[in-house]
């Protein structure tokens, strides 16, 4: 593996991040200045109204919920690049950009880890971001054949070294999500005249958390419900609550446009003071009794979630992974994969030996939702602040956090809207869907990890196969390889005189697959 190539060993778990190298210095990448210009030419607005737009007329309807009684998620990569025709640009100078979806995933769900398969050929986790971010390697992929073709549409330059290819120099990727990503960044504070998530707070123990409490203060078959930061059990929740005065308060706590940041709160129990030092007080002295849950769970062998009620129901800064009914998962939060792409790019290992650099994203925007600035700068940045030391390349990002207002239609809030009084159990989708900015088949639905209506018979044929799965894009980049002559190929493919290349599939195994290539 060339230099830029991540290392094999010398990282450790920590409940932090997966991978924080020991005796390392902490190291900020901010967007390179030629980017900053192109990163103030949208708004959040326009990067979730343009995303709602290509749902609706780019996504079939299969796979999307069924009316007033499914709901699901939606995530998308967004381009932005300056337009061809810079004589259109305004008077003051400011450069025009287009915007485009290049990739979107739809999607709630995630297999158990009995399901998971060591072929690669189903999804083990289909919630929206992470179908999302498999569709546009797919873009990349095709991308990069177009460049191996000398195509001047390519995304692509020649890179300084042989095989190598590397980004435009006025191209930027921006990331939408529909709500907020589950893990560490859904442990959103909520303050006292706020409806609570679960049994509501007793104020002797809000003023002292210290005071031993009953183990027993919910129903089993409540628990599920009061870890659904969406999902009202004993009162409904507020997307915007309003104060005692009856001003509405937005909720979105130490934003970068209120001051410097608050500090670091990586990895710590809070109490409701704490919380509420933290992320300040409103206005109106209202105080932070009690936090949003979320449903993933801490990663085995690593510190745990106190479990006590209000405010310090949750660690904060930790590792989790999805949930899962009855069968655990193994797939982590989409709070860590976000965390993780903002250190090694999206790319992954099988396209970064094409690439001189990681491709990262310049901005995360968030669709209307129960939001907090502060607990997605925590979830993406501010926690790994000790992972550094990385080969050439790579870097904690600086990535800009933006929370725009308007509400995915399908979303569980919307439907909860639109569906009122109607009886019958709202649902989450059970399918996912994938679209590529790619011109062969760029929509895959999926359901339980295979493409929809995949029979249990039909498990492990070709066609049982989603375009995204880790099998189907490592055959993308074998067809990639077979297109360019050897004396092309990378320094890190091309040392391999046997074509035996060792490639990561996956978050934790690493596994030796064997090209024969004619």
């Amino acid at each position: 593996m060339r230099g830029k190539s991540l290392p094999n060993g010398g990282f450790k778990a920590c409940p932090c991040f997966s991978f924080v190298p020991t005796n390392t210095r902490f190291m900020l990448r901010e967007l390179p200045g030629d980017l900053e210009g192109l990163s103030t030419m949208w708004t959040a607005d326009e990067i979730a109204r343009l995303c709602y737009e290509h749902y609706g007329s780019k996504l079939p309807k299969q796979g999307k919920p069924e009316p007033n009684r499914e709901w699901t998620l939606l995530a998308a990569v967004v381009k932005i690049q300056p337009t061809a025709d810079q004589a259109c640009d305004h008077s003051d100078g400011r450069v025009q950009v287009t915007k485009e979806v290049v990739s979107m995933g739809t999607g709630t769900k995630c297999i158990g880890q009995s399901k998971m398969r060591k072929s690669g050929d189903i999804l083990n986790d289909s919630h929206a971001e992470v179908i999302a971010r498999r569709s546009f390697q797919r873009y990349l992929l095709h991308q990069l054949h177009l460049a191996a073709a000398l195509k001047e549409d390519s995304i692509f330059l020649p890179g300084s070294q042989r095989g190598l290819w590397k980004l435009k120099p006025d191209l930027l990727f921006v990331f939408f999500s529909s709500h907020t990503p589950c893990g560490d960044a859904s442990i959103i504070p909520m303050l006292e005249f706020e409806d609570q998530p679960c049994c509501p707070v007793s104020r002797d123990w809000a003023s002292n958390p210290s005071v031993e409490t009953s183990d027993n203060l919910e129903a089993p078959e409540d628990k599920r419900k009061c870890e659904d930061p969406e999902s009202p059990v004993t009162k409904k929740m507020r997307l915007e609550p309003r104060t005692p005065g009856g001003t509405a308060h937005r909720q979105s706590f130490g934003s970068q446009e209120r001051g410097p940041n608050p500090p670091d709160v990586s990895s710590s129990n809070l109490t409701a003071e704490e919380l509420a030092s933290v992320t300040g007080m409103t206005p109106s002295g209202a105080q932070v009794v009690d936090v949003y849950r979320t449903g993933a769970k801490c990663v085995p062998g690593e510190a745990g979630d106190s479990g006590q009620p209000g405010a310090a129901y949750h660690r904060v800064g930790l590792l989790r992974v999805k949930p899962g009914r009855g069968d655990r998962t193994r797939s982590m939060s989409c709070s860590d994969k976000l965390a993780r792409w903002n250190i090694l790019g999206c790319q992954g290992a099988l396209l970064m030996h094409f690439l001189e650099e990681p491709i990262y994203l310049s901005a995360v925007v968030i669709g209307k939702c129960p939001y907090s600035q502060e607990a997605m700068q925590r979830a993406l940045i501010r926690r790994c602040q000790n992972v550094s030391a990385l080969p050439e390349g790579f870097g904690v990002q600086e990535v800009k956090i933006q929370q725009s207002d308007l509400l995915f239609e399908q979303s569980r809030r919307a439907v909860q809207t639109r569906k009122a009084d109607s009886p019958g159990r709202l649902v989450p989708c059970g399918a996912a869907i994938s679209w590529s900015a790619v011109p062969e088949q760029p929509l895959d639905v999926t359901a339980n990890g295979f493409p929809q209506g995949t029979t249990k018979k039909g498990i492990g044929r070709l066609q049982a196969r989603s375009r995204i799965s880790k099998v189907e894009l490592f055959r993308s980049f074998q067809k990639l390889l077979s297109s360019i002559s050897e004396d092309k190929w990378p320094d890190s493919l091309s040392e391999f005189p046997t074509k035996e290349l060792r490639v990561t599939l996956g978050q934790h195994n690493r596994i030796l697959l064997f090209l024969r290539l004619s």
